[in-house]
């Protein structure tokens, strides 16, 4: 839309315009008033009250050189005449003969920032008393009041463009996220299923070795997948999804999840003390997904001098989830620690993305429960995560 088209439109759109050129032209008698956008060189009609068939609608113009309105916009002084003719300023003005009034009021619109916008005029054929009265007075007003309105009502489209954009935004998040949930997630089921199949039912040596590397690069791209919705859906979408209840078996998943990782990693040594967790409320697989994170993070960015501890208790009212190593996170490291596609800087290439912490923080926000930190030379790296019990 053209500045022309949006200013006539934000005028269209304020009700008090079309009252305050009926009081105009009530308190004076003059039949034709309207709201002009005045330019450099146009003159626009904006909003009108024609009682005269005078021919000009909204959006109608006048070559602006026509118009008292074009002297207005560069003295910013309103103009009143009763009768043209007499006038001792604009009895020989061309503008009085060429469209045919005797009687004619015009006062300055100025935005709230001080630039000028146009002019409430309103004009007649007949002569009127417009200086004795009130009327230039009150159109002052009128134009003060108006200038208000013009910035409220833009304010309020744009935060109306604002939230249109967002929701459009928001869509096309929830289309990308279920894209990159169908689209990869498939391909890479069909990939794992086929490598899986091969192996059990067509075993051979000389192949083996490679349908076992194919499955392993096929699970760990599963997983890339898996976190990468997660972020999307934290961070672009409405958050990671939660089914909470009852988290029976609750026990056995988190030590399910200490047996993979140490299965992957046998050369690493992981000590788990696991009690009895009956009445936890919260998503089991999202629970154990946050300790599956958070073991890995230990394996791969802790010091392997020491092992990692897991420790899962319910203590005075709380589910409380504990995993330490003996490395120390840096100063600098430990502010971005959550923060998406953050890693430590080392030499040595990191497999992942860098969310592995960033969806533990999430998973935890979305549970209500809290997560904490410490680390020190002395006590290594410690990840706490908190949930009260009902």
């Amino acid at each position: 839309m053209g500045q022309k088209a949006a200013d006539i439109a934000t005028i269209g759109r304020i009700s008090a315009v079309p009252a305050m050129l009926k009081v105009i032209s009530d308190m004076t008698g003059l039949r034709f008033a309207a709201v002009a956008r005045v330019t450099d060189d146009t003159w626009t009609a904006c909003a009108v009250l024609d009682q005269l068939d005078f021919g000009l609608g909204v959006g109608g113009e006048l070559d602006l050189t026509t118009t008292i309105c074009h002297e207005i916009r560069g003295s910013h002084v309103s103009v009143v005449i009763d009768k043209a003719s007499e006038d001792p300023l604009y009895h020989d003005h061309h503008t009085p003969r060429l469209y045919h009034f005797e009687s004619y009021i015009s006062v300055p619109v100025f935005r709230t920032d001080g630039h000028f916008f146009g002019t409430i005029c309103a004009l007649d054929p007949n002569p009127a008393e417009l200086r004795s009265s009130t009327i230039q007075s009150t159109m002052e007003s009128f134009a003060r009041v108006l200038s208000l309105q013009i910035e409220a009502e833009e304010a309020a489209q744009f935060t109306h463009a604002q939230l249109q954009e967002e929701r459009d935004t928001a869509e096309l998040r929830e289309q990308f996220i279920a894209v990159l949930g169908h689209d990869l997630r498939n391909p890479l089921f069909a990939i794992n299923f086929a490598a899986e199949r091969l192996l059990r039912k067509h075993p051979d040596p000389a192949t083996d070795t490679l349908l076992r590397h194919i499955l392993t690069s096929g699970r760990r791209a599963a997983q890339l997948v898996e976190d990468v919705l997660d972020f999307a859906r934290g961070r672009l979408g409405n958050g990671i999804p939660l089914n909470i209840g009852d988290c029976q078996g609750l026990q056995e998943a988190l030590q399910h999840v200490v047996s993979e990782v140490q299965s992957v990693h046998p050369q690493r040594v992981i000590q788990a003390d696991i009690d009895d967790l009956q009445g936890v409320s919260g998503d089991r697989d999202r629970l154990a997904q946050l300790l599956s994170n958070l073991v890995a993070n230990a394996i791969h960015h802790g010091s392997h001098e020491g092992p990692v501890e897991v420790t899962a208790k319910i203590e005075q009212g709380h589910f409380n989830l504990t995993v330490k190593n003996p490395g120390q996170i840096s100063a600098q490291a430990l502010p971005r620690l959550f923060q998406p596609y953050s890693r430590p800087t080392t030499d040595t290439p990191q497999a992942g993305l860098g969310l592995g912490l960033y969806i533990v923080k999430q998973i935890a926000e979305a549970h209500g429960g809290e997560l904490n930190v410490s680390t020190t030379a002395e006590h290594g790296t410690v990840f706490t995560f908190s949930l009260p019990t009902p």
